[in-house]
């Protein structure tokens, strides 16, 4: 059930889109609810899809497992200040570019046939998208993320 994020993987077409989505949503309620939530939800599913992936034995990466997508989507929207809606659709939308794109460190952590390849890539373009918000914040501060 962990790796599945819940069952989304096994949604027939773009499982880790669903995912990522539905990691959107549910982190947005997160934000609202205390400044820890986001932050403590995206380190537990990291921890915990470590754990699921090995224990599953999916170091290929299966379509099926998802708690990766959740993971980094969760981490993407770390670099956000509230959960304004602008925020949020830049938030998935840098995350998926990062994730499918598979730049530098993403695409290395891509190719280890692990645990650590099958979140790591999430967790990393996650981070990537983090760190563009961030960046996008401290540039222009009014621009509404």
């Amino acid at each position: 059930m962990l790796a599945t994020a819940g069952g989304i993987g096994l949604v027939p077409l773009a499982g880790g889109t669903a995912a990522s989505l539905a990691a959107l949503l549910i982190g947005a309620g997160l934000m609202r609810l205390s400044a820890w939530a986001l932050p403590a939800a995206a380190l537990l599913a990291s921890l915990g899809g470590f754990w699921a992936v090995r224990a599953v034995r999916a170091g290929d990466d299966p379509g099926w497992v998802v708690i990766d997508e959740v993971a980094g989507q969760w981490i993407a929207m770390l670099g956000l200040r509230d959960g304004r809606p602008l925020g949020l659709l830049a938030a998935f939308a840098l995350f998926r570019l990062f994730d499918i794109a598979k730049f530098g460190p993403v695409a290395w952590a891509d190719r280890r046939k692990s645990a650590v390849g099958v979140m790591g890539d999430d967790m990393i373009a996650g981070a990537f998208a983090a760190v563009v918000l961030w960046a996008l914040q401290a540039v222009w501060p009014r621009f509404p993320l």
